[in-house]
């Protein structure tokens, strides 16, 4: 099932005015995906990608970050792995372990350096983390 957007909530993602959305429809530019009985504009969640040029990337896997502080607590990480496989395995989805050695509050470590590029390259379908603090110790929201 689609995700349909009043043409408030659509004009705001997009950064345009409700009315700009109108003018649009008006001249054929972009016409809403259905109107209601009352006159509202509806837009689905395609439009949504078409209009900011999101392609689908059929490629996308499912990555398992796994991270621990220091060194000392290698078996721990080997842990975390091991479960992050079983529980991807049983997903039944590709997918890719990146783990880490190191601070929460450090952002230049090289397993999450490399998260954060493949996901703003669209080849990350899902993130999955244990807890959250294992991804970042702050600022987990903006990964998000």
């Amino acid at each position: 099932m689609s995700k349909y957007y009043s043409i408030n909530k659509f004009s705001k993602i997009l950064g345009v005015s409700a009315q700009t959305l109108r003018n649009w429809d008006k001249k054929g530019k972009l016409h809403p995906h259905h109107t209601s009985s009352n006159g509202y504009r509806y837009y689905s969640h395609e439009q949504l990608n078409q209009v900011m040029n999101v392609k689908p990337n059929l490629d996308r896997i499912v990555i398992g970050y796994c991270r621990v502080s220091s060194n000392k607590q290698r078996d721990d990480l080997e842990r975390q792995i091991e479960n992050m496989k079983l529980y991807l395995t049983a997903q039944g989805k590709p997918f890719e372990i990146i783990s880490d050695i190191g601070s929460g509050i450090d952002y230049k470590k090289k397993g999450l350096k490399e998260l954060m590029k493949r996901i703003s390259q669209n080849k990350v379908d899902k993130v999955v983390v244990f807890y959250k603090d294992r991804l970042l110790r702050f600022g987990f929201e903006l990964v998000e």
